[in-house]
């Protein structure tokens, strides 16, 4: 297991993270389809997961209606870890009430928000916490002046947000710089083969600003475990029967396993540790966070962190996944080779200026 600093940080987080949305999930909707798990297997899963070198535990208020922050901090309670063995990371924003501030990211919530999870996590601060959507209803400013009164507190210690766009995130990096406020240092995204939309905007911003990448979802929901054939897939066999979430490009995924498939044949692993492996070996990614109902889930997950790529094999898994070319991103790489062209027309020292 490696380890890897968060955003602009002083903070160490493993590769490979623990998601526990599968913790107390519920009966219906999305909470259906994750596992219910309770506290007797939720404290095995994450012995595991230490044992291993997994560090950082990420979860949300609104899992299990709350069960996943209670579960996680009892198992955590009984497993005897010292506070500062692990990282925990919870997000809000969804309703947890009836009231009309009873959600989204105002003052007001946040303050009531943190004071539920830390019971529920049974901590004393929470290392990341994380607006878990953007509120079209409060002010960027209002949400970052009430995350940087967390800190000041030190009932947080560090803050992030998920699914942004990557304007939303630089205007709120911009407020945060020029008052002086806690700034994001992670951004929780949807990124795997299937889908790596976020290499248009979010990757770029984040790579340029300094900020973590979190990745969920890695396996697309899934169906980068193969388990979800071309012809004769059988009903029941995945969550994806009953809640096909999140979209993908089925036929850009299948080409993509059509690739892995030597891969994962030639080394005896997985179709998920290949797909994790790419994710790895992305600059961009901080940790990965993996959510498994069950223990050979997990272990196989963690098996990841032990394959390696070669060049030829990430050549051919990019040209698979590739994303459709659009529009500004043409232009802007014609315009990047069109410099760097000219940048490599001038003396040593010079080439040396311009890459910096």
């Amino acid at each position: 297991m490696r380890y890897n600093l968060l955003g602009r940080t002083g903070l160490f987080v493993s590769e490979l993270s623990f998601g526990a949305m599968t913790f107390g999930s519920g009966t219906e909707g999305l909470g259906a389809c994750l596992g219910n798990l309770q506290v007797a297997d939720a404290t095995g899963l994450l012995k595991t997961a230490f044992d291993a070198g997994v560090n950082l535990i990420d979860t949300a208020n609104v899992y299990g209606g709350g069960r996943s922050e209670e579960i996680t901090g009892q198992a955590i309670k009984s497993l005897g870890l010292a506070r500062s063995d692990y990282v925990i990371a919870t997000k809000f924003f969804g309703q947890t009430g009836k009231s009309q501030n009873s959600g989204g990211a105002s003052r007001c919530h946040i303050l009531e928000a943190v004071e539920d999870s830390l019971k529920r996590l049974q901590v004393d601060h929470i290392d990341l916490y994380q607006v878990h959507g953007f509120d079209v209803a409060t002010p960027i400013e209002e949400t970052v002046e009430a995350l940087d009164i967390l800190v000041r507190r030190g009932q947080v210690h560090y803050v992030g947000i998920s699914n942004w766009a990557a304007w939303q995130i630089v205007k709120a990096l911009g407020i945060s710089e020029r008052r002086n406020l806690a700034r994001f240092q992670s951004v929780q995204a949807y990124y795997n083969l299937a889908a790596r939309d976020l290499e248009r905007e979010l990757g770029p911003m984040m790579t340029a600003e300094g900020v973590g990448l979190l990745v969920w979802s890695p396996l697309a929901g899934g169906f980068l475990t193969g388990k979800y054939p071309r012809e004769g897939a059988k009903a029941g066999i995945g969550r994806r029967d009953n809640f096909d979430f999140p979209k993908i490009d089925r036929e850009r995924a299948y080409a993509v396993i059509d690739v892995m498939q030597p891969m994962a044949q030639s080394r005896n692993a997985t179709l998920a540790q290949i797909a994790i492996a790419w994710l790895l070996h992305q600059p961009v990614v901080t940790s990965v966070i993996m959510g498994a109902r069950r223990p050979d889930q997990l272990a196989d997950n963690l098996g990841a962190t032990k394959v390696r790529l070669s060049e030829d094999e990430l050549k051919a898994l990019d040209a698979a996944s590739r994303l459709p070319v659009e529009y500004p991103g043409f232009m802007l790489d014609r315009h990047r080779r069109m410099r760097s062209d000219q940048a490599l027309e001038q003396p040593a020292w010079n080439r040396q200026a311009a890459k910096k």
